[in-house]
């Protein structure tokens, strides 16, 4: 808005307070009269010049009508004569300006454009909309908002990086709770070929961590010297392989439901506050890391009871950028946005959370795995009582416990990548649309089953389930539905096996 005019002039109208607020209710309690003049000035409103209204000056000041005014600007004016009130809001055009849509990125386009549609369809713009009965969106975290695993990269930087705070004894307990005292599958084997369990292997690990413990973890001036030169001894060497080891052991060998928490109670004795400084502090390093895979071998000076075993392991982490533009987009629609992760809630808490990182999902609406807590606020040895493991099954029961118990139906929507997912992918009567991150699962794992589904609607634009690309050599999307495996080149749809 421009007034071609030497002079500085202040404008004062009702209007104007339609540019900062989505509504305005002015009332006048009292007709008034004044004095004024026609002014003779030009007005030129966002470059047009108007010449259908003659301004009104009094007192150095200058007044328009607010319906002209307003509506030049696209907003809506409503009189009200009963109350002698004014209303000023946007029209549907000037809305739909400031409501986001997704970025194109590196998103397969048959995926992006059903995600779009979804969204229009579901979100503010439609004229269902209803915001007392908003729809909502359900995400799994891990290989699904980033690549990779934050709950096993941060494991693995805890037993690097010695961060415990837990006697031997409390250590004794956390790495025994609810493990079986059944020998490993075969393929966890030493490298001799013998058997392991967690009675010989747990017998290595407390002489290791005694070690380790007095040596390092319970000293009060620790620093990086320190750590370097323990880093260096055969015992850390024996430590961190053979702990590594024992949580893929434990999760290939026992049910979820023992692997699961298990990785959890090496939290005991941190606070919140703590485990999640050690999160970010685990991500950033992850984040700035090349993407590989690379192995531990025990100690073969310390045999000990185990044996000498070995083990090969992810490195790195990556924010997928599309992944938190559709969440972001989500919300700006008026859709709703969870997270429900096999992860500890408060370790995803802080990658979903913090704004460097850029997904922006309140502490609130993240929903994960969940430990007791002692007096002082410490994590315990013990899962959190009544409350469901969220991994498959466990994932719709906590759905329903928070979500379903707050909104009165499930989700609109549902992202997810491994058999974990499946249960809440498809539980839901409501969900309209499942999007799943191909990793070209095996054929026995039960996502494979929504992926074919999604292969046999590709290009639908009504398809319920969608599927999008990645390039896992580097852990970043790619514009297509398949796949390039870590090591490969090519990419894939679908395995045969």
């Amino acid at each position: 808005m421009n007034f071609k005019k030497k002079t500085r002039i202040a404008i004062v109208l009702l209007a104007l307070f339609a540019l900062l607020l989505p509504s305005l209710s002015l009332a006048d309690t009292a007709p008034k009269t004044l004095q004024a003049v026609f002014s003779e000035m030009q007005l030129v409103i966002n470059g047009q010049e108007s010449t259908k209204i003659t301004p009104i000056v009094y007192k150095d000041r200058t007044y328009l009508p607010v319906r002209y005014f307003s509506e030049k600007l696209g907003y809506k004016v409503d009189w009200d004569e009963t109350t002698s009130t004014i209303f000023v809001t946007s029209t549907p055009e000037e809305i739909s300006k400031n409501i986001p849509i997704m970025d194109t990125g590196k998103w397969a386009p048959a995926t992006l454009n059903r995600l779009q549609k979804f969204i229009d369809e579901n979100g503010i713009k439609s004229p269902n909309y209803d915001p007392k009965h908003k729809p909502y969106a359900v995400f799994d975290w891990d290989q699904t908002c980033i690549f990779n695993d934050t709950q096993e990269e941060l494991f693995r930087y805890q037993i690097k990086n010695l961060v415990f705070n837990m006697t031997p004894e409390e250590f004794a307990t956390a790495i025994r709770y609810d493990v079986p005292k059944d020998d490993f599958s075969s393929e966890y084997n030493n490298l001799e070929g013998q058997p392991v369990n967690i009675e010989k292997i747990g017998a290595d690990l407390d002489e290791r961590y005694k070690f380790l413990y007095d040596n390092y973890i319970f000293l009060k001036d620790k620093d990086a010297a320190k750590l370097a030169k323990i880093q260096e001894t055969e015992e850390f060497k024996d430590f961190q392989a053979k702990l590594a080891y024992l949580y893929e052991a434990i999760g290939g060998t026992f049910s979820a439901n023992v692997s699961y928490p298990w990785v959890l109670y090496l939290f005991t004795g941190m606070t919140t506050q703590e485990a999640q400084a050690l999160t970010e502090e685990s991500n950033d390093v992850a984040l700035g890391e090349k993407i590989e895979y690379y192995t531990l071998t025990s100690s073969s000076k310390l045999p000990g009871k185990a044996g000498v075993v070995t083990g090969e392991y992810k490195r790195g982490l990556r924010i997928a950028p599309e992944m938190s533009n559709l969440m972001n987009v989500l919300r700006g629609n008026g859709i709703d946005v969870y997270i429900c992760s096999a992860s500890l809630e408060d370790v995803v808490e802080v990658f979903a959370g913090l704004p460097k990182y850029g997904y922006n999902v309140p502490p609130e609406n993240v929903i994960g795995m969940r430990l007791e807590k002692d007096t002082d606020g410490k994590f315990k040895t013990e899962y959190k009582k009544d409350y469901p493991q969220t991994q498959q099954e466990g994932k719709t029961a906590a759905i329903q416990q928070i979500l379903v118990s707050k909104y009165g139906y499930g989700p609109a929507f549902v992202a997810g990548d491994s058999q974990g997912d499946y249960n809440m992918a498809t539980d839901f009567e409501e969900t309209q649309l499942v999007l799943i991150i191909n990793r070209v699962r095996k054929l026995s794992d039960k996502i494979t089953i929504l992926a074919q589904k999604a292969i046999e609607s590709l290009n639908d634009p009504n398809a319920k389930y969608v599927l999008q690309g990645r390039n896992e050599n580097y852990g970043l999307f790619i514009p297509q539905e398949s796949t390039i495996r870590y090591g490969n080149k090519e990419a894939e749809l679908i395995r045969s096996n």
